[in-house]
């Protein structure tokens, strides 16, 4: 069986080297080398970084949250009424096979 083109253990080797080198931090020094933060942050410091994020949230709107619901108001019935065919069906079933084995 052929081997595929740039299965060799050099080929592999040189592939992890260029994807290191390309998620490496820009100023060259490994990730492993960055500077841990500390563990106990400012009060002051963690709240504004919580106003912060909380400024990116996008809310939905009315519209859209209404639409999204009756959506799936509508998937929720479409599945009740598969989910009941399909018992109906599996018992019919049963009842057949049970009656046959009756006798």
């Amino acid at each position: 069986m052929a081997r595929k083109p740039g299965s060799s253990p050099s080929a592999i080797k040189s592939r992890a080297a260029r994807t290191a080198a390309a998620l490496a931090p820009a100023g060259g020094a490994p990730a492993a080398a960055a500077t841990p933060k500390k563990k106990g942050t400012n009060p002051v410091q963690f709240f504004r970084e919580v106003r912060a994020e909380a400024r990116k949230i996008t809310w939905t709107t009315r519209k859209e949250t209404w639409i999204t619901s009756v959506m799936v108001f509508m998937m929720v019935v479409l599945a009740a009424l598969f989910f009941s065919a399909v018992d109906g069906l599996l018992g019919l079933g049963a009842k057949a096979l049970l009656s046959f084995a009756a006798g």
